[in-house]
């Protein structure tokens, strides 16, 4: 049953591969702006997540925020089909313009490895495929759960060089190898992180479980940290890549002044595209024992 659901997902990749740029946005567009107005769970976590991380607007304009985030999500999953399938250099003539990648040169010219943070904001994907095409590169990430699809992510994630390493103990040695050479690690760091060794910390004012990986690998290597995401532009022109300083703090001793940095450090480049980012995604669940959740009000974190 896993290889026949593995060939029917790897069969409808393969078809929305084919598909040029401006179609692939305008039937995700118009598929996530579907689910929008069906109002079901996306929808409602996207609307506590607006209303709980950008109290400052209006409900009109959370509203509005709401259905834009919707609609981009819907544009980014038809996209990645694209990131996967295409020939990379198909891929790098979407990139259209670039702001601060001088930032990672001179992070690296120090000698020390580099630490990009990739959030769940525009298209991660193509990010991704670009800086594996410019330095030495491993990137953390999860395994699904079809074993067929892990192995082809792997193999179009890392068709340039880059190494995928999971989130365990030999996958956490190999990303300090790479950054003790002088290379750079590509982490995910919004997702809300399994196990003990992390810390609660705000995120956009909601005190949430926050990794302290990025911290870890920081006093331990000494690497070096940037933010980078690839906004999307209007009308199907492509994207924008962008690289942003962290915000300071991440290398702190003190695992809880690093975790608000590395989430303040996220918050910044969102706060940049709102409307691109992955609000759907239920990143404030695991708060500190006691809080109710905020998905599930008659249900107490522990």
């Amino acid at each position: 049953m896993s290889k026949l659901k593995y060939f029917l997902i790897a069969g409808l990749l393969r078809i929305a591969g084919l598909l040029p740029l401006g179609l692939a946005q305008f039937i995700g567009r118009w598929g996530g702006l579907l689910v929008w107005r069906l109002n079901g769970r996306s929808r409602k976590t996207t609307d506590v997540n607006l209303r709980l991380c950008l109290p400052e607007l209006s409900q009109a304009e959370q509203k509005r925020l709401s259905r834009e985030s919707m609609a981009h999500t819907g544009m980014t999953a038809l996209e990645i089909p694209l990131m996967w399938e295409w020939p990379v250099d198909k891929c790098f003539g979407l990139i259209r313009e670039t702001r601060g990648l001088e930032r990672v040169d001179q992070a690296l010219a120090s000698g020390k490895g580099l630490i990009l943070l990739a959030p769940h904001l525009g298209n991660w994907e193509l990010a991704g495929l670009f800086f594996s095409s410019r330095y030495k590169m491993a990137a953390l990430y999860s395994p699904p759960h079809l074993k067929e699809f892990e192995d082809y992510m792997i193999r179009v994630r890392g068709r340039l060089g880059s190494e995928l390493v999971r989130g365990d103990r030999k996958g956490l040695l190999r990303l300090m190898g790479i950054l003790k050479e002088g290379g750079v690690a590509g982490i995910l760091p919004d997702q809300s992180p399994r196990g003990k060794t992390n810390a609660y910390a705000p995120f956009f004012g909601t005190d949430v479980r926050t990794m302290t990986l990025v911290n870890r690998l920081m006093q331990k290597t000494g690497a070096n940290v940037l933010v980078t995401f690839a906004e999307r532009l209007p009308d199907g022109k492509g994207f924008r890549l962008i690289v942003e300083d962290a915000v300071p703090g991440n290398d702190d001793p003190d695992p809880v002044v690093a975790a608000t940095a590395l989430n303040q450090s996220v918050e910044k480049v969102i706060r940049m595209a709102p409307a691109q980012y992955q609000w759907e995604y239920k990143r404030l669940r695991h708060r500190p024992p006691g809080n109710p959740n905020p998905y599930y009000p008659n249900k107490i974190c522990r």
